[in-house]
């Protein structure tokens, strides 16, 4: 009888144990949920759209603010949020358009410099607000994964105002280089003639491991079930697991050309991740790794390298 009692309070010692621990997970869980999927400033993210004449694009960001803007809604393609976007025409009529995607935390016009690019290349450009973040609604940051659907939405409206002989290239930053990259593996109108992603990442849960790592330095035993917590409260309240958002496994049915940009020494999307998804693709593909850029900094690190790459690239499937 006294071993059974002793095994009981055992029992009840472990289980009581476990319980917290599971609640101190979950606890921690949906507060990192908080702070990588509820929209809101972030410090570690550069939220400053005030130019300035020392900054190397600053002409280009200088004729965004200046120009003419016509604004652009859709109905998100779930959800029933109202997304906004700004479209420039291009200079002359022409039936090139590119869709513009910016990065976690940003908004359509810290774009500014990517639109005045493709202005100058000839494009009709057209730059969202990505759902929950700048001016359109949303409650919670998808990381490209249920937006891929609000971008093809996108591209059906350029279409419908543009005509069915439009060229559309899709490009975008970051986390808008990895929407890029997962709407490339969708089914997508014909008129999609190619795509530029500069610094995505291969998947968000790879990005959010190595954030754990290298922003909050947490240790394997802890990182893990952590992440699988987040995962699940992701899930629950914003419908998909953290590996469901593959910019690697979307690549894979992906058969239209791709040109990929990294910056060298990027250390927030690590550079070892874009040949994981140049890897992936299935389409006519190029790699530029460029020198001496940190995150999001190649155009600015090497401005007229930058235009060169992007023009050359497009050239041969956009006539």
């Amino acid at each position: 009888m006294h071993n059974q009692s002793r095994k009981h309070r055992w029992l009840r010692w472990l289980i009581g144990v476990a319980t917290t621990l599971l609640i101190m997970i979950f606890a921690a869980g949906g507060y990192f949920f908080h702070v990588a999927m509820v929209p809101g400033h972030k410090d570690f993210i550069n939220n400053n759209t005030k130019i300035v004449k020392s900054d190397p694009l600053y002409q280009q960001k200088k004729w965004y603010q200046d120009v003419h803007k016509t604004r652009w809604t859709i109905k998100s393609a779930t959800g029933n949020y109202r997304l906004d976007a700004w479209y420039v025409p291009a200079a002359k009529k022409t039936s090139k358009s590119v869709l513009i995607a910016h990065g976690f935390m940003g908004n359509k016009d810290q774009m500014g410099a990517y639109a005045a690019l493709f202005h100058q290349l000839g494009y009709n450009v057209l730059v969202p607000d990505a759902r929950a973040q700048g001016q359109s609604e949303g409650k919670y940051i998808g990381y490209g994964w249920p937006e891929r659907y609000d971008e093809r939405k996108w591209i059906n409206k350029l279409i419908k105002r543009n005509g069915q002989d439009s060229q559309i290239v899709m490009f975008g930053v970051s986390m808008g280089g990895a929407t890029t990259m997962m709407t490339s593996g969708i089914q997508l109108p014909r008129q999609v003639k190619a795509f530029v992603e500069d610094c995505g990442y291969s998947s968000l849960a790879a990005e959010i491991d190595y954030e754990a790592q290298n922003l909050y330095h947490l240790p394997w035993l802890v990182r893990k079930p952590l992440e699988g917590s987040l995962s699940i409260i992701n899930r629950i309240a914003n419908g998909f697991y953290l590996h469901d958002a593959s910019s690697t496994a979307m690549l894979k049915q992906n058969h239209r050309p791709m040109l990929f940009i990294h910056g060298a020494d990027d250390d927030f999307v690590p550079t070892r991740m874009v040949y994981q998804n140049y890897q992936a693709t299935r389409g006519p593909k190029q790699l530029w790794i460029v020198p001496g850029a940190a995150h999001a900094k190649s155009f600015a690190t090497h401005p007229k390298a930058y235009q060169k790459h992007v023009q050359k690239f497009l050239d041969q499937y956009v006539k």
